[in-house]
């Protein structure tokens, strides 16, 4: 119990630490899903290696941080070495909810994506279950007495806990696959078992000696299995078109106001008329551009998303109408996201403004425009 107490304490520090440097996540961003598989063998009291029980699962996560995250991992065994058959072609499963602690991100900081390499801390609680044996597959002769010989014993339901570490490798163009190599112990928390020889149990469930835990749960190694598993993991893509966190950097409230002054400014100036010289022939007049002409949109931090406000002031553009779109972004960020981000906003402008019937010239995303660039779609009413 302390230990689970310490990594709540754990989680939710680094959770407070890293939620100031990242963007906003929705409900369904930062999932992944995985398998692995691997070899287990009991702690002690038998040769390492001889007894191998390979085993396969499935693992189902969430990143609430950089540096926290949930996962409820499921695995089956598959053979019954060191322990007495069952008689069943899986033996046990064991599920659990783990707490995972990226070391690489808590002590480096999160650079904006993963690292190549990280190195993460699992821990967490579950429950397993062995399957009935019956008959001439309920003891293995070499733990055998007059006790238990030719009994059927009881499936086992025994609550359980793991810890890991994770050495873990990002891969792909947008680090939207992770391989990583899991070594861990895993702990059954026996109880008082049945019968006593003075020094050890001998458990008719599982067939092998064990250690009495008289006050349950306790972490005994003599009870615990060690385990060495690899496995492949997909990060689903988030709401911000990438399959991981992004960066946010902080805007203190004078560059805020600095950015409304510089808007309101716009918006109030005089209208500007600007004028070509005719040398020969007395061209057709040239249309004055005025600040009127020109309709501000602005975007919520790392969103192309239309607000309320948004397509009121679209709205105002009469139907028929010629338009030209520029879409703009902030400096925080990637130039690369930045530019698909300003592409975006001005996509949707223009494809709102089509089904109102204006007719949409051009559509282009200029990404930064310098330091005082704002989260902007502008668009010339021709």
């Amino acid at each position: 119990m302390k230990k689970l107490v310490l990594m709540l304490a754990v989680a939710s520090m680094t959770a407070s630490v890293s939620a100031q440097t990242v963007s906003e996540s929705k409900t369904f961003d930062n999932f992944y899903v995985g398998i692995n598989g691997g070899v287990a063998t009991k702690t002690t009291g038998h040769k390492w290696m001889s007894d191998l029980n390979p085993n396969a699962g499935v693992r189902v996560g969430r990143y609430f941080t950089p540096v926290f995250g949930l996962a409820v991992e499921g695995n089956a065994y598959f053979s019954n070495k060191p322990w007495a058959s069952t008689g069943t072609f899986v033996r046990a499963v064991n599920t659990q909810l783990l707490a995972t602690i990226n070391f690489s991100n808590w002590f480096g900081g999160y650079q904006g994506e993963p690292r190549m390499f990280e190195v993460s801390a699992v821990y967490g609680l579950g429950w397993a279950h062995t399957f009935r044996a019956t008959g001439k597959h309920a003891m293995n002769s070499r733990y055998a007495d007059r006790y238990f010989m030719n009994k059927a014993y009881e499936p086992a339901n025994r609550m359980t806990s793991k810890v890991g570490i994770d050495f873990q490798f990002n891969l792909g163009k947008e680090k939207e696959w992770q391989v990583y190599v899991e070594p861990s112990i895993n702990y059954a928390f026996l109880g008082q078992a049945a019968a006593d020889d003075g020094n050890y149990i001998f458990s008719a469930r599982y067939g092998f000696k064990s250690y009495t835990n008289n006050d349950q749960p306790a972490y005994n190694i003599h009870n615990s299995f060690v385990q060495l598993n690899a496995g492949i993991i997909y990060k689903f893509k988030n709401s911000n078109g990438t399959h991981n966190f992004t960066i946010v950097v902080p805007r203190d409230q004078a560059e805020i106001d600095a950015l409304n002054a510089q808007i309101n400014e716009l918006r109030n100036r005089k209208p500007e008329v600007i004028t070509k010289e005719v040398v020969k022939e007395v061209a057709a007049p040239v249309k004055q551009i005025n600040v009127s002409d020109l309709v501000f949109v602005t975007f919520a931090q790392g969103k192309f998303d239309l607000t309320k406000e948004a397509k009121a002031a679209l709205n105002g553009v009469k139907e028929g109408s010629h338009v030209q779109i520029v879409g703009t972004a902030s400096p925080e960020g990637g130039a690369e996201i930045n530019q698909r981000l300003s592409e975006n906003r001005a996509n949707v402008v223009a494809d709102y403004l089509k089904t109102r019937g204006v007719i949409v010239d051009e559509a282009v995303g200029k990404g930064v425009q310098g330091n005082t660039s704002n989260r902007l779609a502008v668009v010339y009413v021709r």
